[in-house]
């Protein structure tokens, strides 16, 4: 840990601001819209278009970084976030709010990817799963920071953006100061789609559903809080509370899914995820309620992410687990796009419940389809031949899932070579 901080500790800092900045604008556009009067079917479409901007800029990003490099990129990209989050206040148009949202998606994801790539480079195969895990922190910890920023500010002003921009626009100095660019840059060999969902049905539909569970989370959750009537800060805390959730939960659903039937893990993390939405859904007027739901909703549904990638990997072999990458990526996107608009059509619908009902839905589903596809593949791989388990968030672009198949293939190459070693002893 130590290592990976003194290598890694500029990119890691300028990581944290960027996160804050990011946490800030996307809990604030959903209490100004409210503010500005915009409805909930108009605020769905504002958030969004950040998941349509985040799955273009992962896959544009890559090659203009081999055009003009990593540091180009990096600064150009990070300029325009900041210049669009100083503009919301002074465009209160939701059709411009919805460009801006486009722009500010693509930028972040072309931002990760660059960083992504750096801490890629500054790790090696005995600290990369270290590095893969602070870079989580860091940024769970930067967005649940950010909902805290609220309680000393006016949401109806200009301050939050201010701060916002003035965040992202300083994350560039550590790293832009301290890190050189890193080799030429390249991805893995795309898997086509038909081939994904026919190696993993469970793990290519979990990807999709959870998509829209994570848009509700960050995209959507602030737009429900002030649909519901909570105060501002009411509504940074229930927000932190999924991103807390999410932080607590990863390590004791690595442990476990090393050590038993992954899909009876998977299903019973989603039951566990429905439960607890179905009653944000019934009793969504009390506040703790809400509280409790989103800190289990949280813990159950962003650690089923990099669950759900590692179930995956249990069918591939070792050259095909970077080039599966892309493609769970773009699956989660998809449902990430759709997933804001569903909500805003169901809140429109039937009221604040409809965020939660949402969610009781695509969990309940995803629990349904694990436990049948259970039946259609009784002979799961043993838990001696499953892959490790690696952190990776729902906001990771297909540099860090690839990251995450490096750790993954690094440990089963290791436990192979220590078995190997151990057949030889004994003969």
């Amino acid at each position: 840990m130590i290592q990976v901080l003194g290598s890694s500790w500029a990119l890691l800092l300028g990581m944290f601001m960027l996160m804050v900045g990011n946490g800030i604008q996307g809990t604030l556009l959903g209490v100004r819209g409210d503010i500005e009067g915009f409805s909930t079917f108009e605020m769905s479409l504002v958030m969004s278009a950040y998941f349509v901007g985040f799955l273009g800029g992962s896959w544009f990003t890559p090659q203009m970084i081999r055009n003009v490099g990593h540091v180009r990129v990096f600064a150009a990209l990070a300029s325009l976030i900041s210049a669009v989050m100083i503009l919301y206040p002074a465009l209160t148009y939701w059709p411009l709010w919805v460009l801006g949202r486009v722009i500010i998606g693509f930028c972040f994801s072309g931002v990760y990817v660059t960083a992504e790539s750096w801490l890629n480079n500054a790790a090696d195969n005995s600290n990369r799963g270290k590095a893969l895990s602070v870079y989580m922190i860091v940024q769970m910890a930067g967005v649940v920071l950010a909902q805290y920023l609220f309680f000393g500010f006016d949401a109806s002003g200009y301050a939050l953006f201010i701060l916002a921009s003035v965040l992202v626009s300083v994350s560039f100095a550590p790293i832009l100061l301290s890190i050189s660019p890193t080799p030429a840059f390249g991805t893995a060999k795309r898997m086509s789609l038909t081939e994904l969902i026919g190696v993993s049905p469970l793990g290519c539909m979990g990807m999709f559903l959870l998509g829209g569970v994570f848009a509700a989370q960050f995209g959507m959750a602030a737009v429900f809080g002030t649909t519901a009537g909570l105060t501002v800060a009411q509504i940074s805390f229930f927000v932190s509370a999924f991103y807390i959730g999410a932080l607590v939960a990863q390590w004791p659903i690595g442990w476990l899914s090393d050590r038993i039937d992954r899909r009876k893990l998977i299903l019973g993390m989603a039951s566990a995820g429905g439960a607890a939405a179905l009653l944000g859904a019934v009793f969504w007027q009390s506040y703790p309620v809400l509280v409790i739901a989103a800190l289990v909703v949280g813990g159950a549904s962003n650690p089923l992410y990099a669950l759900l990638i590692a179930y995956t990997n249990d069918f591939l072999e070792h050259e095909n687990m970077a080039a599966a990458s892309g493609g769970l990526v773009f699956i989660n996107g998809v449902g990430a796009i759709a997933g804001p608009l569903l909500i805003g059509w169901l809140m429109a619908q039937t009221g604040p419940a409809g965020f939660f009902a949402f969610l009781t839905v695509l969990l309940v589903f995803l629990s349904a389809y694990a436990g049948w596809r259970m039946l259609r593949r009784p002979a799961g791989t043993p838990v001696e031949d499953t892959t490790p388990y690696a952190p990776v968030l729902a906001t990771a672009t297909p540099v860090a899932v690839e990251v995450a198949q490096e750790v993954y293939i690094e440990a089963e190459l290791a436990e192979e070579a220590g078995q190997n070693d151990a057949a030889t002893a004994a003969t």
